[in-house]
């Protein structure tokens, strides 16, 4: 029973860190465009300075 007096307190401290977690992700636009973010690895990127040819 006694260490519930200290695990409860430290579950919440823990879960309001992810919770701020999440707002600032989202307050910041982390999840804004899921889409080209997936597909943009599929894409070469165009090196400076590579001369193959």
């Amino acid at each position: 029973m006694e260490s519930l007096y200290l695990l409860i307190p430290l579950a919440l401290v823990i879960f309001a860190i992810i919770v701020a977690a999440l707002f600032w992700a989202v307050r910041s636009g982390q999840f804004d465009d899921l889409e080209r973010e997936g597909t943009r690895i599929l894409f070469d990127d165009d090196l400076e300075g590579k001369d193959d040819q």
